[in-house]
């Protein structure tokens, strides 16, 4: 049996590649990222960790304290060179994703930008909320039935 194509598909580019291989959800170029972040509780202390292999933090990330919420933002770049075909064409596929990111949490309303310290080992930025949850207590709150 001969093989049949029903539709005649456009040329292969790198682009349609990354979007065949991938699916849709493949960013594009230069497009935000969302680096994957961890929050725990270290007794008063909140640690934030956010996963940012292969990232400057001395010249990419900045970590501030924003109107009570802690901001973490910055951008990973792709700063290898491009290897090109015989043909002149890129050829590279990546799942790596590059671009800026922001993220930012809530801050208790007693913590102040002195209560924060951050460090940076093997991709992984901590950031050291010192007494966020000091004096943290549920508080219940009546439910009136009508």
């Amino acid at each position: 049996m001969n093989n049949v194509a029903l539709w005649n598909r456009p040329a292969w580019t790198a682009d349609r590649l990354m979007r065949d291989f991938f699916g849709p959800s493949a960013p594009a170029p230069g497009a935000a990222i969302s680096p994957a972040v961890e929050i725990t509780q270290d007794g008063d202390d909140a640690v934030v960790r956010v996963d940012l292999p292969g990232v400057d933090v001395e010249k990419d990330v900045t970590v501030e304290v924003e109107n009570g919420r802690l901001v973490i933002h910055g951008e990973r770049r792709d700063e290898r060179s491009e290897e090109r075909a015989e043909d002149g064409r890129v050829r590279r596929i990546s799942e790596v994703r590059y671009g800026s990111f922001r993220r930012s949490f809530a801050l208790p309303s007693h913590v102040t930008g002195d209560a924060v310290s951050a460090a940076y080992d093997a991709g992984v930025l901590t950031v050291r909320v010192a007494g966020a949850h000091r004096n943290a207590q549920a508080q219940r709150i009546a439910i009136e039935a009508k």
